[in-house]
């Protein structure tokens, strides 16, 4: 005989039932099939939801009783025909029974534990009647009250079953019962007395397993609307996926910390007798689902994760309790006579600590209690007040085969730790079959994304970017990774998502990752944005390896890195704003940085797409000195001047150049070499130097009337009005057969910026377009500099910079 049990959402209305029938009908072809079946939908919600009702406005009671006849009805009159009539005079004369309960409780202004497992058993008795009768209609079947065979004591709504008589009812019965299925109500039972109990929270799974036992049934199968238990809650982690087989006793360890698919007292009598247990799903039935089982042919070592929300932790601390027994036992026998449940415990060696954790409903009324019990300590300061610390969550890593895989429990923290997550408390059994912490509700999705990501999805790593500026950068950056997604997940197994994006308008957020290809569109629907704003949303969505990119060469955005990089979220920037700020301020990034384990990367401050800075880590980390740094730094510089002679004005070279985008948005930047000071600045505090801006010479070649230009029309005005001035520089090098570069030095702790005129035997003499050529001088380059040379400027070679750290903190 095999049992199956379906849940609310497979009985939920008649186009679910059907389903339920077609696969009853396949599993009774070759053997007897009891079928244990739940309230239709919410019945059992609305049942308690009228009962609730009826003690203040009987009205409200009988018109949410009323729903519940409609959907009843409907299923009778959509799935029996030939017995329609009798099927609707028992269910009827049910429902006015029900209603007569009701009115009981408007009278009489009283709610029982009786009276409540007496109206909340109406939702099974109803639907295993009709359920069986539509059965019946199709195939062989009969129906039997569960509160005839399952005999509990005498606690209303968490009964405790008596197995002996209870088995022995439902062997006796099943001994004489001819029909190939019989449908039966879960979750309903009685006591000795006949009065009606229920078996509490999952009891319909319990039911299920109590038949399967007592009959020593072939197979257990609950029928759900997933197919299996699965590795972490699919609602919560999108990578989650079902596990195919699993022991008893990690079902039971994921089941006690929040797996809904399965509830913990449902293993034990299947268990027992070792009957395997198998979750299916009514919605696709040819799926395999997850077998429970002593065996399992299953060797991960990590199994599922698990959590439990709503949680306070209590502790009781003190210098009085070393050495001291039966503190212990105080505080459990407290809790359990007033039958507060403990769901986590940890105990310091040092005997100086205990913690528990408690649901939250209970916390208030634990620890007045255990105030009261400890008063005499308290007062006497041998322990402190109890503490209680609320809005907490479990969570907890489950497998058999733990104990015997070396650093799991370190993988576990180390992965929590680099994604911001405190952990406020540890426990571990000695069976090493689960490792629990307790951290911040808040925190809950991304530790659950972090673990499984850790442990189940080792080949991909996911990246959440968060965006501000989508201009010309920005904007090729997104096109970037749009175009290069498959390429990452085929090649680096890494996803990309763009959580979030913003301008200096609008901002937008999707948590499941923006479309790439109408981002602009959302943005334009977008909310208003503000840094503060943008920040608390990218807080607020708390993704796991959050990653904030700086397209901007704003300098508000620049100064709100280091609260990013607290949050254990990386920066990738372009803007050089921050890097070329105050020498304090620079350390005070990269001391941040480690501390929060959270990568600050800004290889495009300094040659766009090319690896300069990630070059000159590479030799100060393999212990190489620099003494000297030449460079032509500005792409945009060696653009106008590479462009600029005798036949094109200076305006004209200047305007084309940020036509192209080579220059900044306010191009006086660029000209006034303070662009190159910057960059020169970064490259020497990269080499270890302590240097500040103003230290830093610049032999600047604009007028002072254009210096002092407040605005672009300005700025370009004053060009066209200087054009001699700046023919006059090009006729100069011209005459000696040099170019004009701008070029960037650094020596020995000294830096200066400044145009020179480069001779034909220079290494900068033919450098082209907007290219970019820097030359270190080291203890391993003393003569002949290691030189790096390439595109400095541009949209899209500064997106691919960006996008190359990006891949930095993937591999990382």
């Amino acid at each position: 005989m095999k049992v199956l049990k379906f849940g609310g959402s497979s009985v939920a209305n008649s186009e679910n039932i059907k389903k339920v029938l077609a696969i009853v009908a396949n599993a009774s072809k070759e053997q007897k099939v009891a079928v244990v079946v739940s309230a239709f939908g919410k019945t059992t919600d609305n049942l308690l939801a009228a009962a609730n009702s009826a003690l203040v406005d009987i009205t409200i009671a009988k018109n949410i009783l009323e729903t519940i006849k409609e959907l009843h009805y409907q299923v009778i009159d959509d799935l029996i025909s030939s017995q329609k009539k009798e099927v609707l005079e028992v269910v009827t004369s049910l429902l006015d029974r029900l209603c007569s309960i009701y009115e009981g409780v408007f009278l009489l202004q009283e709610l029982s534990d009786k009276t409540i497992a007496k109206v909340s058993s109406f939702g099974e008795r109803l639907s295993s009647f009709i359920i069986a009768n539509a059965a019946n209609e199709l195939f062989d079947a009969a129906h039997k009250e569960s509160k005839a065979l399952i005999s509990t004591n005498n606690e209303y709504l968490n009964a405790q079953v008596n197995f002996k008589i209870t088995n022995q009812n439902i062997t006796s019965f099943f001994d004489k019962n001819k029909h190939q299925v019989t449908v039966l109500g879960g979750f309903i039972s009685s006591n000795i007395k006949g009065e009606t109990t229920t078996l509490g929270r999952g009891g319909s799974d319990f039911s299920a397993s109590i038949y399967a036992a007592a009959l020593n049934a072939v197979e257990l199968q609950i029928w759900t609307d997933v197919p299996g238990m699965f590795t972490a809650n699919p609602r919560v982690v999108k990578q989650a996926y079902p596990i195919s087989e699993i022991s008893y006793e990690e079902a039971m360890e994921l089941s006690h910390f929040g797996a809904k698919v399965l509830y913990p007292p449902t293993i034990q009598p299947s268990l027992r007798k070792e009957i395997p247990i198998r979750i299916k799903n009514t919605f696709d039935p040819e799926n395999v689902g997850t077998l429970i089982c002593n065996n399992p042919n299953n060797s991960d070592e990590v199994k599922g994760i698990s959590h439990i929300e709503d949680i306070s932790l209590i502790t009781l601390e003190g210098g009085g309790m070393i050495g001291i027994p039966g503190f212990s036992k105080r505080l459990f026998e407290t809790l359990s006579l007033e039958k507060i449940n403990i769901v986590f415990i940890t105990q310091a060696s040092s005997e100086h600590s205990i913690c528990v954790g408690v649901y939250q409903d209970d916390a208030a009324k634990a620890k007045e209690l255990l105030d009261d019990t400890f008063s005499i300590e308290i007062d006497r300061k041998k322990i402190k007040p109890i503490i209680v610390e609320n809005d907490l969550a479990i969570i907890a890593v489950v497998g058999e085969s733990m104990k015997n895989y070396q650093g799991l429990s370190g993988q576990m923290f180390s992965a929590l730790g680099r994604n911001n997550v405190n952990v406020r408390a540890i426990a571990q059994g000695s069976s090493e079959k689960n490792i629990s912490a307790v951290i911040n509700k808040s925190n809950a999705k991304k530790a659950l994304n972090t673990l499984h990501e850790q442990f189940f999805e080792e080949k991909t790593k996911q990246l959440n970017l968060f965006v501000t500026g989508v201009g010309n950068v920005g904007e090729r950056f997104l096109a970037q990774i749009q175009q290069q997604r498959k390429f990452l997940k085929e090649n680096l197994k890494l996803n990309i998502k763009v959580i979030g994006i913003a301008n200096s308008r609008k901002m937008f957020f999707d948590n499941d990752g923006i479309d790439l290809e109408n981002w602009k569109k959302s943005l334009e629907n977008g909310e208003p944005t503000t840094l503060k704003s943008f920040h608390e949303k990218v807080i607020a969505s708390n993704h796991i390896n959050s990653v904030f990119i700086d397209n901007t060469a704003n300098e508000e955005v620049s100064e709100v890195y280091e609260t990013y990089l607290r949050e254990s979220i990386s920066v990738v920037t372009c803007n050089k704003i921050a890097c070329a700020s105050s020498f304090d301020n620079y350390k005070t990034l990269k001391q941040v940085s480690r501390k929060y384990n959270a990568s600050f990367l800004f290889e495009t401050n300094v040659g766009a797409g090319l690896p300069i800075i990630d070059t000159l880590k590479n030799l100060i980390n393999s212990g190489d000195s620099v003494h000297k740094i030449q460079a032509v730094l500005s792409g945009s510089l060696n653009f106008v001047f590479n462009n600029f002679n005798d036949k094109a004005t200076f305006h004209d070279v200047v305007a084309a150049a940020q036509k192209e985008g080579y220059t900044e948005p306010d191009p006086k930047i660029d000209l006034s070499g303070v662009d190159v000071a910057r960059k020169i600045l970064i490259l020497a505090r990269e080499s270890g130097y302590k240097i500040e801006l103003e230290d830093i010479s610049n032999n600047a070649f604009l007028p002072e009337e254009t210096l002092n230009t407040k605005n672009n029309e300005d700025f370009y005005a004053s060009l066209t009005k200087s054009e001699g001035h700046f023919q006059n520089i090009y006729k100069e090098a011209n005459d000696k057969d040099c170019r004009l570069k701008y070029v960037a030095e650094f020596i020995n702790g000294k830096a200066n910026v400044g145009l020179q005129h480069i001779a034909s035997d220079h290494p900068f003499y033919n450098l082209e377009g907007s290219d970019n050529i820097v030359l270190f001088f080291t203890d391993r380059y003393p003569e002949n500099p290691l030189i790096i040379k390439g595109a400095g400027a541009g949209a899209d070679v500064t997106a691919s910079g960006i996008f190359a750290d990006v891949i930095r903190i993937a591999n990382k």
